[in-house]
């Protein structure tokens, strides 16, 4: 009998045992946590066979064949290092959804920002064509969910982080797109370079590799490394030169290789930023070799992503906007180029490395107010007032930064409220998605 130890009981550990168990291996899964819907996942999975430890730390044993790690778990610590020291083969979810779906072409989507919306639009477009394209990995299903479905997907649609490229040696998609690439997740890989060499291994792996050319690091450090690359740009095919051209927007239009494809402001979705995303997941259509008709008709159908610049009402003329994915400077920038100036700003949470010197220039630009939460809120406070800004108000948590947002969004002339947090929200709530829904929730309270 074959063992197998699955570490993190989130939906990507569920799906890993039961693909294992279901392979006919033993599986152990175990997590660190103890919470009540943790022993109700334990009691419903023991009745399935599989063994479920909880407030269990891994330690490596000899009866191991096949340690699988969910994307959370660090792959330098100590208890993986030491597994892989005595020869046990350690890989990601991700990796073993690989190793039963590598007869299904790929489409995998990193970068620092941008990915989840161009990977749900890439799935969109190919569904669009009438192809079982599900989305997966960082959204959607768990890799390894798609593995357990009685019907193949025709093709895989992968939002792959950094932790999960870095957990997956063999994953080679037909076609790789990154994004863009900022500094992010730094406590985890020391420097830039590093997490950036993480996201090129698997373009490498690749056999088409897409670039967005309008991104700063992209452009300067990979097309040396990347020589048959495909380059798109939101600035036009000029803005690519010399390097090889794939989509570009030209006379209001997306085109591939010279053919319109869909008109740029199909995408109902706002900033250059999106304009980007489009070009790459029309590449990846276009290199599919999809129909031109059905391309559009997935654009002009897709309603943009939860969380991202999600537009949630509009009362007394004032947008309410969740951009509860912006967990970083980067895209809380973005987010706050995107919208209508003057804005109300609700930023803060649990503070990420990073530099935030842009960040806080569009503040100074685009903010009428800033209403800061969580724990980032003090040390965000300094920031500011350090950069000359003082506009400011600390309100601590959602529920009052809803109320005076709406207070004092009037008497400012700002017609948009955002929450763009620029922070991961772990200080108040389990994931983004939940501090996405408590704002969604309390304005649809409060205004509908």
């Amino acid at each position: 009998m074959k063992n197998a130890h699955v570490i993190g009981l989130g939906k990507s550990g569920v799906a890993a045992a039961r693909l294992l168990h279901r392979e006919g291996w033993q599986v152990v899964l175990s997590d660190r946590g103890s919470s009540p819907s943790l022993v109700t996942q334990q009691a419903a999975l023991r009745q399935d066979g599989i063994t479920v430890l909880l407030d269990y730390s891994f330690v490596p044993d000899s009866r191991t064949n096949l340690l699988v790690v969910s994307p959370g778990v660090p792959w330098d610590s100590p208890a993986l290092v030491a597994a892989r020291e005595n020869g046990l083969e350690v890989i990601g979810e991700t990796e073993l959804a690989w190793r039963f779906l590598q007869d299904r072409p790929w489409v995998g989507i990193t970068g620092t920002n941008g990915k989840t919306t161009t990977t749900a639009l890439t799935a969109a477009i190919f569904q669009a064509a009438g192809l079982n394209a599900p989305a997966c990995g960082n959204i959607g299903y768990a890799a390894c969910e798609l593995a357990l479905e009685p019907t193949v997907p025709d093709w895989v649609i992968a939002e792959l982080s950094s932790y999960q490229i870095e957990a997956s040696a063999t994953l080679a998609p037909k076609i790789g797109l990154w994004t863009t690439l900022t500094p992010d997740h730094l406590q985890r890989h020391g420097t830039v370079q590093n997490y950036a060499q993480i996201k090129a291994t698997l373009m490498h792996r690749s056999e088409l590799a897409v670039f967005n050319g309008d991104d700063p690091y992209l452009r300067q450090h990979m097309p040396e490394e990347f020589p048959s690359a495909y380059w798109t740009s939101a600035a036009g095919k000029r803005a690519i030169a010399p390097l090889r051209p794939s989509a570009y927007v030209n006379d209001g239009w997306v085109k591939f290789e010279g053919i319109p494809i869909v008109r740029a402001d199909a995408l109902r979705m706002v900033g250059e930023h999106n304009q980007q995303n489009l070009l790459l997941a029309v590449t990846a259509a276009c290199l599919a070799e999809l129909d031109a008709e059905a391309i559009a008709a997935g654009v002009a159908s897709f309603p943009g992503v939860p969380h991202r610049l999600e537009h949630i009402c509009t009362w007394q003329g004032i947008d309410f906007i969740n951009d509860s994915k912006a967990t970083n400077y980067d895209a809380a920038e973005v987010g706050l180029r995107s919208v209508e100036a003057p804005a109300v700003l609700i930023a803060g949470g649990e503070a990420k490395e990073g530099d935030d010197t842009a960040w806080v220039q569009r503040i100074h630009e685009r903010a009428a107010t800033v209403l800061l939460i969580g724990d980032a809120a003090p040390q965000f406070a300094q920031r500011l007032e350090t950069a000359g800004y003082r506009n400011y108000t600390i309100v601590e948590d959602m529920e009052r930064a809803v109320e005076r947002g709406a207070e004092v969004a009037p008497a400012l002339g700002a017609s948009v409220v955002l929450l763009s947090p620029a922070c991961a929200s772990f200080d108040q709530y389990p994931n983004f998605e939940q501090r996405g829904e408590h704002f969604r929730r309390l304005c649809q309270e409060r205004f509908l």
